[in-house]
């Protein structure tokens, strides 16, 4: 059996004052991250957090931006996102107590402040960016675009149809009406109701739940119209509204199922992983926010990416023409419409006809029709040539709407059909003008952008995809917690993706700074120590 003195004796005993005090600061260790995330948030400009405080020279002085925002900051790259935990661990643990210096904060004042300063924070994401490009460490060779789920902060259970909404509306207006007149009569019995500028408790939770109502049914009404655009009955399949959070929507789940969502996008860099733009949006397609995000990077880091990366979801032909007007190279799967190798239909000469031998070997389309990959186009003559060699004049041009984009498309029609002996393969049963070809304006950024994808440089780069995007969510969901939102409403929402991308930066630039560092250190080493 072991005496008491075997054991060590505690540094400080509970009961006794220690003669000499340690410091906060030798409680962090030297290689400790959090130094050099305040290293880097202490170089950082503050001057347009500071202007938003007013300085009446009345009250306890207020706590510097700079450390509730390194708080909440450190707080998600630690995976903690919660105010009131942030509060807990600003008391409780060393390294948030050595960030703010003993500064306490309450969890109110964390939760005020984060939906407070959007505008800051996102001159706060650029600053970080422009420092990791002056390091070397963002390059815009090649930026991979890509969008995710994230559950909005609504029970998928919580959403109504407009049909609902209107039905749960009329309840309220005739609970309502019968609230006023209960309320005027005791109001005549007792000489005044309270407040005349103050609608009584019930009253209020009425009016509240009515506006509430009345917004989730705006909502409904539009996207049941934008439905009815799109050729969907929304009798049959009317639209749900979140009631929470009417501006999220309700989107398939990456875990299955359906529940309201929002679809946060990131655009990052290949060199370092550092996020280079960002934002959010209520609807399924991210496609609408690739060109915008390039335009917002060029004007961040004062010049445009030289390579896009993104999937097949985005290959639209007006992202592919807008991106090559900005100067970037597009690469996204993307299928020609012109005959490829292994078609009949690619020949030297497109005058001439498909020899009959193979005529079982042209592509046919989803209705079992010869597929437009069998009709090769002339450029200088403006005009389609049909498996046995007839030309397809131009037609006419006319205006469509494509993934609720407005696109001019030109017909070609081939007028020698009646005779044709490929006609029953290629007209359907309807058709007695003869086969029709369309080609909208941006088919040739679209064929430009198939050539480049066909070449292997471009699937070596292509392959690179996964990893600069998906690792960047994996990071954001797994690490900080970002797979459902605690704010309600898009531009809070905005605000804690914000958040959220510039902590991930932060991360990425303290980690990078650390190596490069380590690796100055290592080389300015005598050889041999």
């Amino acid at each position: 059996m072991t005496t008491n003195g075997y054991w060590a004796d505690p540094p400080y005993r509970r009961d006794r004052t220690p003669l000499f005090v340690p410091t906060l600061d030798s409680m962090v260790f030297e290689n400790d991250p959090v130094r050099l995330l305040d290293e880097v948030l202490d170089g950082v400009d503050w001057s347009s957090w500071e202007a938003e405080y007013c300085c009446s020279g009345r009250g306890h002085p207020p706590i510097h931006p700079r450390f509730v925002a390194a708080a909440i900051l450190y707080g998600l790259i630690r995976g903690i996102r919660s105010s009131r935990k942030l509060e807990e661990n600003c008391s409780c643990r060393i390294d948030f107590i050595w960030l703010l210096e003993g500064r306490r904060l309450d969890h109110t004042t964390i939760s005020k402040f984060r939906t407070r300063f959007h505008r800051q924070l996102k001159e706060l994401f650029k600053q970080i960016g422009r420092i990791a490009m002056s390091m070397g460490l963002i390059r815009l060779c090649e930026v991979a675009f890509d969008g995710t789920r994230s559950k909005a902060n609504n029970s998928r259970y919580n959403t109504r149809t407009a049909k609902t909404l209107e039905e749960k509306l009329q309840a309220l207006d005739e609970l309502y009406e019968r609230l006023i007149a209960e309320a005027n009569t005791f109001d005549a019995e007792h000489e005044g109701l309270g407040s005349p500028t103050k609608l009584p408790d019930d009253l209020a939770d009425v009016e509240r739940r009515r506006q509430q109502i009345l917004a989730a049914l705006e909502k409904a009404q539009a996207a049941d119209e934008a439905r009815r655009q799109q050729g969907i009955d929304p009798d049959k399949k009317p639209c749900q509204v979140p009631l929470a959070d009417p501006d999220s929507r309700v989107m398939p789940n990456k875990e299955g199922g359906f529940a309201p969502n929002y679809t946060p996008v990131c655009t990052t860099d290949g060199h370092g992983g550092f996020i280079v733009d960002a934002d959010v949006l209520s609807e399924v397609n991210e496609t609408s926010a690739l060109i915008p995000s390039l335009d917002r990077i060029a004007e961040t880091f004062g010049q445009m990416p030289e390579k896009l990366l993104t999937d097949a979801g985005n290959n639209s032909g007006q992202v592919m023409a807008e991106a090559e007007a900005r100067g970037v190279e597009f690469y996204a799967p993307v299928e020609s419409n012109q005959p490829q190798p292994g078609n009949p239909a690619c020949r030297a000469d497109p005058t001439q006809p498909v020899p009959e031998s193979e005529w079982d070997k042209l592509p046919r389309n989803s209705r079992g029709k010869l597929d437009k990959s069998c009709f090769v186009y002339d450029a200088e003559q403006d005009q389609y040539y049909c498996p046995q060699g007839q030309p397809m004049p131009k037609e006419k041009t006319k205006p469509d709407q494509r993934g609720g984009v407005r696109v001019i498309l030109t017909v070609y029609r081939c007028l020698a059909c009646a005779c044709c002996p490929l006609a029953a393969a290629c007209l359907s049963d309807k058709n007695e003008r003869g086969r029709t070809i369309t080609r909208d304006e941006h088919e040739q950024p679209r064929e430009r952008t198939a050539a480049r994808m066909g070449t292997e440089s471009a699937k070596k780069l292509y392959n690179q995809r996964p990893r600069i995007a998906e690792t960047t969510f994996g990071i954001l969901k797994s690490v900080m917690g970002m797979r459902q939102f605690l704010l309600r409403g898009l531009e809070k929402v905005k605000t804690e993706w914000c958040w959220a991308t510039t902590a991930f930066n932060l991360m990425k630039l303290v980690r990078w700074t650390a190596k490069l560092r380590a690796e100055g250190a290592a080389l300015a080493a005598p050889s041999g120590s």
